[in-house]
């Protein structure tokens, strides 16, 4: 017998519609979970809701410091990106949010935990195999698994009959995640790849034809891998971040409109806004540019892919993903230093970089004279790397 039941709570459509089902299906005690990851809403009008529509507690817990310390940094130490577009904004919310919701458990006695991402999603792995990582033996509950409903539609339909207040519409009935990283569109007008995003959706951009007809430049400093100040002006990660995503919103930087493979299988349409972690990104990979060896950095190069997979499916606390962060963090203890970043009209362009580490040497890279590099030694460096291809020809 389930007696009480932790739910990941963001007061939006399927999760208020959740707790009622949940009440009435397994009547039993509705714990509310909301984690306050910068989504800049007003979370005490959302536990207010939770408790009106039918939560016995609620708990909101302010997640910004950890989310970007030792989550959102440690991807983008490793230049975490899926598919080559999608920095992974709504991906790496998800094992912060079900551990805080298995601590809860535990701390309530909750046999079990529920969500309500759908069937067809990715979020549904991510927390469930967040969930049994830390807790082998707990109770998994999946309405959008378990209950009629079979659209959005119905749960707007279902939430007014019984009057739960939900800002989706018939008309305007995309889903939405936002955090501190990005915010993601989803589902309904969006589920045409040919359509258009409507240009009123977008939230944390500019459009870049109306951003600031002059280029700003911004200094980011580094210190083994993390951005630790903005224009030598010092900031926790939270604030950062933040500072950033404001700086680069108005320069119409990080829009991304694609098409994904999730991980079950289906293809989705996701249109994205992720301004400062996309400079973030390009001003990490600028830095590492003049400090990483070569050979290390083409290493690191090649597990990219890897890494970012297992974040977008949902293994942020497999031994895997572990043991690639801690070969990522020691390559990641040299790269301190400072990058110049020019933003105009929705473009980043990195146009310096600086470090005590760095390993370009200008009297080494120069085409003018220079007495540390003999040219000469080129040839038979050459000649026996064409070794193997002259043999193919020699019979």
């Amino acid at each position: 017998m389930i007696k009480k039941i932790v739910l990941a709570y963001s007061g939006g459509l399927d999760t208020s519609v959740a707790i009622k089902w949940l009440k009435e299906k397994y009547n039993t005690e509705i714990i509310a979970f909301c984690a306050d990851l910068g989504q800049g809403e007003d979370l005490k009008a959302i536990k207010e809701k939770a408790l009106k529509t039918g939560a016995s507690k609620v708990y909101v817990e302010d997640l910004k410091e950890e989310f970007v310390k030792d989550y959102i940094f440690p991807m983008l130490r490793a230049n975490a990106v899926y598919e080559g577009s999608y920095l992974l904004g709504t991906s790496i919310a998800r094992p912060l949010i079900a551990k805080k919701q298995v601590e809860i458990a535990e701390k309530e006695g909750a046999e079990a935990v529920a969500h309500g991402a759908t069937g067809k999603g990715n979020d549904q792995v991510r927390f469930e195999l967040t969930y049994y990582a830390l807790k082998p033996d707990v109770k998994v509950i999946a309405p959008w698994r378990e209950w009629s409903f079979n659209s959005r539609k119905s749960l707007i339909e279902y939430s007014q009959k019984h009057g739960i207040p939900v800002a989706a519409t018939k008309e305007k009935p995309y889903s939405i995640d936002r955090n501190l990283f990005h915010i993601s569109y989803e589902g309904g007008i969006l589920e045409d790849p040919w359509q258009e995003p409507p240009s009123d959706m977008y939230t944390m951009i500019a459009p870049p034809e109306k951003a600031p007809d002059k280029p700003e430049y911004i200094e980011i400093s580094y210190k083994k891998g993390d951005p630790v100040a903005i224009n030598n002006k010092r900031m926790l990660p939270a604030k950062l971040l933040g500072r950033l995503n404001s700086i680069a919103g108005k320069n119409g930087i990080g829009r991304i409109d694609i098409v994904e493979n999730r991980y079950v299988g289906i293809k989705s349409r996701g249109v994205y806004e992720t301004p400062g972690g996309t400079v973030l990104h390009s001003a990490h990979r600028a830095i590492e540019s003049i400090i990483l060896d070569r050979e290390i950095m083409h290493l690191r190069d090649s597990l990219i892919t890897r890494y970012s997979e297992l974040i977008y499916y949902g293994y942020w606390f497999s031994p895997e993903r572990v043991a690639l962060q801690n070969l990522i963090d020691d390559i990641q203890k040299n790269v301190t230093g400072t990058v110049r970043v020019k933003l105009y009209k929705g473009n980043c362009y990195i146009v310096g970089r600086k470090s005590p580490d760095s390993l370009y040497h200008p009297e080494l890279a120069t085409f003018e004279t220079e007495d540390v590099y003999n040219q000469k030694d080129a040839e038979g460096f050459i000649k026996i790397n064409a070794l193997r291809l002259k043999l193919r020809k020699m019979g």
